[in-house]
């Protein structure tokens, strides 16, 4: 099995992060049979298109929810790298509380010293 769990869903609360906002959280590895999807649909041509993340961010994004770890963005990316072999991607990681968004340390202070 390549991902925890399909789902098609995004069970946690809205972050409103921006894609410069997730630029400023650090890539992480992390495992795929431990990601839960929030898309249960592909597009094949999206999958094989080569310049699929040509305007997007090259790391998958992933939401921290209540234990869980779901992708929010990346699908196609995550998938070609399983199949490839891949066990692992690298991808960032944003942790989703019930009081909102928190930046993991290392974003926070870089987003502290740019302000």
């Amino acid at each position: 099995m390549i991902f925890k769990q399909v789902g098609d869903t995004r069970p946690y609360p809205p972050h409103r992060l921006r894609l410069r906002d997730w630029a400023l959280i650090e890539p992480r590895e992390l495992p795929l049979d431990q990601l839960v999807t929030t898309k249960a649909m592909l597009d094949l041509r999206t999958l094989l298109d080569e310049d699929s993340t040509l305007f997007g961010d090259l790391f998958p994004h992933v939401v921290l929810w209540q234990g869980t770890l779901y992708l929010e963005d990346g699908l196609q990316r995550t998938l070609r790298a399983a199949l490839q072999g891949r066990r692992t991607i690298h991808a960032r990681i944003l942790d989703v509380s019930t009081q909102g968004y928190q930046p993991d340390s290392a974003s926070a202070n870089e987003h502290q010293e740019e302000e």
